[in-house]
């Protein structure tokens, strides 16, 4: 590896090395982040840092293929092929990510100290990043340094891009950037090569693989784009080495001898003038080019007959004759569908599909079989259907609903013209479920019950149960708690005489969770007996579904037991096996549960994560909006009223109260905190009216109380939640004493504000303070002016106001600390508090100075005078 090579990259080189020492003084690894636009050179830094470890150091290397749909955890195959034993075993016997993960860390647990390297995350499969989050988590319990890059230009909703914001907080993960080179450092590339300089670095921006590129050409001129540098450069090689450049660039990522022998046997003997070039490496078995960007020049400069002839060839000598590698699935399906190959990508494509979903790999999944369906209009309606019909599900739980909606759809019009009663009520039956995630219960149900009539009739059957107990979750979702229990036993009913599992363990779920929000003293073991029914029978989606009611409903509740025993240990769950479909709830419950906490900031981007992934479907989506709102409306941001306008928006239209009673709720305490008392009726009263028919309790007396608090008077006969129940009787003490058992701190302060004595008003300013709870704080100060109360603060606490950053006194802690070089779990320590909260203040300290690493924030908060630094 030259110097040239490396210019400019000693203080990365630095800080891996120090990263890597620091594993081996403490045994306990961590990982790094490595972000770098294409050509950056992320991958000669870590080459050479990994070639100039200490010789007992163990280096695994492995990278995400650049492929349209990649196949599943295809930078693990790399790793265990360097390993053996069981994690090549589980990898290449298909293990779920969880189990790959945990294998790769028992690897990493020796004596030996070992650097595992996973280019190209912006490549990587849904199992791979599966796999990284897991990782992250359990690495500093091994003497491990894991490195992994990435570029940054990757859109907010890109999986890869939700991983690194659910990574920001982890105490085990840092960054490196590897920025452009100078305009110094390509003057100095550029000397020996009598190339205007100027014009090098404007045209090529500092991009080292551009500038190498451009020199290596040998042209004499800059050329405008990547492309033409790659292809001037391909040009000097002689015609057979161009040939089989070609072959190579379309058998990548990686290029094994006996596939080149297919594409290209007789320039084979070329090889060694290619890798003389630079342009490709060697590999074990084959060759690779060295940079992604210089394969796709190579190959899109292809004529279409010439590339549709090499990727024909290469489907077809991977395929051989007989039983195709799984691992090789999606690769072959990806040479197929290039090559225009019908019958190779309906044969491929749904294997390389059913693989990847038994991974974990849903996204994959469902492109795999998108794939197979722009080739499948000539198939039979029966085929075509069960096609359309897997894709619908593998969309549905990656949270893809639209998508996932429009193939049930298509799936419904195949399943009617053949006239199978079973196979169309299953299929309604699906598409029903969909509905009712979308929002569109009013369709949800009367699909739902077509699906009943569609088979009811015919014979007692497991789609005749299936569609009992969908139409029972339906209900249950509405809290309809009559309906859900008729439907779910009538389900659970069948279900035991045909013996199926699934349907008993979904009818008890519905069960049990109509007993949760009923407030039924066995509900909760109710549910806790279905998940471990589900767990034991291997059934994913109901225990998912299970670990979510033992969440979802005791969250609204105030049953935080329940929510801190199930939430984690949920949430992972659901990670660990890809289901989306579950885990895309559990963010914004985690952000509703801190912002009762009043860990508003912690709350602020939970919900804010949740609101970045585009496949947040309506019923989380309200939550993480309703709970984003609450916190700027309590901190009296003027950016709230948007977000609660679009949750109404998404709620009125379902009539259902899980949706509507939070989003009235806090549309309520929004107006209350403006001043616009006048509206809050007009904002409970259908809510209020539907919580009254529902039975729920704590719904009722929240919004009652909002009522009160306006004055308005609200006669409610139905019994109330008791900390509501408190206030509404006028014992503003006890309310506050409820709340302070359940820890809202908010809530208790703001049941002491409600009352009329000075006393609990005093009290109540003291607590909204330290909280940041600006327009609540200035509703009860203004009270206690207009009583004659003296020295009373009039705005945030001085010390807040004064600081130019707007950091607050414990933010200020946090950043002193951060300054001295104190790790989270350091500061955790010295304030008392959990690394989380310190994870979550210290991003706050970053957005609020504008910084996005600790060592920036220090040099900001010396340039400001912030925290004695």
């Amino acid at each position: 590896m030259s110097k040239q090579e490396l210019r400019e990259r000693s203080g990365q080189l630095s800080a891996l090395a120090t990263a890597f020492d620091e594993v081996v003084a403490r045994s306990a690894g961590s990982l790094v982040l490595v972000r770098g636009e294409a050509g950056a050179g992320k991958t000669v830094v870590l080459r050479e840092f990994c070639d100039t470890r200490p010789e007992p150091a163990r280096v695994l290397w492995g990278a995400c293929d650049a492929l349209l749909t990649p196949g599943p955890l295809g930078p693990l195959f790399d790793l265990a092929e360097s390993t053996g034993g069981e994690l090549e075993e589980l990898v290449a016997g298909g293990g779920r990510p969880h189990e790959v993960a945990a294998a790769l860390i028992r690897e990493l647990g020796g004596s030996r100290p070992s650097v595992v390297v996973v280019e190209d995350l912006h490549w990587a499969d849904e199992a791979t990043l599966d796999v990284l989050r897991l990782l992250a988590r359990r690495v500093e319990a091994v003497p491990g340094l894991v490195v992994a890059s990435y570029r940054p230009e990757i859109e907010r909703s890109h999986p890869l891009a939700l991983v690194l914001g659910e990574l920001a907080t982890n105490r085990a993960v840092t960054r490196l950037e590897i920025p452009p080179l100078s305009r110094d450092a390509v003057a100095e590339l550029a000397a020996p090569h009598g190339i205007d300089a100027d014009d090098l670095y404007r045209q090529t921006g500092g991009n080292p693989f551009f500038v190498t590129e451009v020199l290596a050409a040998g042209t004499g001129e800059v050329p405008h784009t990547v492309r033409e540098a790659v292809l001037a450069r391909v040009a000097r090689l002689s015609e057979p080495a161009r040939t089989l450049m070609e072959a190579i660039a379309v058998a990548s990522p990686r290029a094994e001898v006996r596939l080149l022998e297919a594409l290209a046997p007789a320039e084979l003997g070329h090889l060694e003038e290619c890798l003389a070039s630079g342009m490709v490496t060697p590999e074990p078995h084959g060759v690779s080019f060295t940079h992604e960007l210089a394969q796709q020049a190579v190959e899109e400069a292809l004529p279409p007959d010439r590339r549709v002839s090499l990727h024909r060839a290469a489907a077809t000598a991977l395929a051989g004759s007989g039983d195709v590698p799984a691992s090789d699935l999606a690769r072959v399906a990806h040479h197929a569908d290039a090559a225009g190959d019908r019958g190779a990508v309906l044969r491929f494509a749904p294997a390389a599909a059913a693989r990847a979903a038994a991974l974990g790999a849903h996204r994959e999944a469902a492109a795999q079989y998108a794939r197979a369906l722009r080739f499948a209009q000539d198939l039979p309606p029966e085929e075509q259907a069960r096609l359309l019909e897997l894709r619908a599900y593998e969309c549905f739980l990656t949270g893809e609903m639209d998508a996932a909606i429009a193939a049930q759809e298509d799936a419904l019009a195949h399943r009617r013209a053949l006239g199978d009663p079973l196979a169309e009520s299953d299929c309604l039956r699906s598409l029903s479920r969909l509905y009712r995630f979308l929002g569109r219960t009013r369709e949800a149900a009367e699909v739902g019950r077509q699906a009943i009539a569609r088979v009811e009739e015919v014979r007692p059957a497991r789609e005749l149960a299936m569609a009992y107990v969908n139409l029972g979750h339906l209900y249950t979702v509405a809290e309809a708690a009559d309906e859900a229990v008729d439907w779910s036993t009538k389900a659970l009913e069948l279900g035991t005489r045909l013996g199926d599992d699934e349907v008993r363990i979904y009818a008890l779920t519905n069960l049990g969770a109509v007993d949760v929000f009923l407030d039924a003293a066995d509900g909760p073991a109710k549910l806790e007996r279905c998940l471990e029914l589900a767990l034991e029978a291997g059934l994913e989606e109901n225990a998912g579904r299970a670990y979510l009611n033992l969440v979802w409903w005791p969250l609204r509740r105030r049953r935080y037991d329940l929510v801190d025993r199930y939430l984690d240990p949920g949430l992972e769950y659901c990670t660990e096996r890809g289901l989306d479909l579950w885990r895309l709830f559990f963010v914004p419950c985690r952000a509703r549960l801190e912002l009762d906490r009043g860990l508003w900031e912690e709350a602020a981007g939970e919900a804010g994560l949740a609101l970045e992934d585009r496949r947040t479907w309506p019923v989380p989506r309200v939550l993480a909006l309703t709970v984003l709102g609450l916190v700027r409306a309590r901190r009296g941001d003027l950016d709230a009223r948007p977000l609660l306008d679009e949750a109404l928006e998404l709620a009125e239209p379902t009539g259902e109260l899980q949706r509507i009673g939070p989003v009235a709720a806090a549309r309520a305490e929004a107006a209350w905190l403006e001043g616009r008392l006048d509206q809050v009726a007009g904002e409970t009263a259908a809510a209020l009216e539907l919580a009254i028919r529902r039975h729920a309790r704590w719904a009722v007396g929240e919004l009652a109380c909002w009522c009160r608090r306006a004055g308005v008077e609200e006669r409610i006969a139905e019994p109330v939640a008791e900390p509501y129940a408190a206030e509404l009787a006028g014992d503003h003490a006890r309310a506050a004493e409820l709340w302070d058992a359940l820890g809202c701190p908010y809530d208790a302060a703001i049941a002491l504000a409600a009352g009329d004595e000075d006393e609990h008003l005093r009290e109540a300013l003291d607590r909204l303070q330290p909280l940041g709870a600006r327009p609540a704080a200035a509703i009860v100060g203004r009270r206690l002016r207009e009583r004659g109360i003296r020295g009373v603060p009039r705005g945030p606490r001085t010390s807040t106001r004064q600081n130019p950053a707007g950091l607050t006194a414990r933010e200020v802690q946090v950043l002193e600390l951060v300054a001295e070089g104190l790790r989270n779990a350091d500061v955790a320590e010295r304030l008392f508090l959990s690394e989380r909260t310190v994870g979550h203040h210290v991003s706050a300290v970053l957005r609020k100075l504008g910084v996005s690493t600790r060592g920036e924030a220090t040099a900001e908060a010396r340039r400001l005078g912030i925290g004695g630094g």
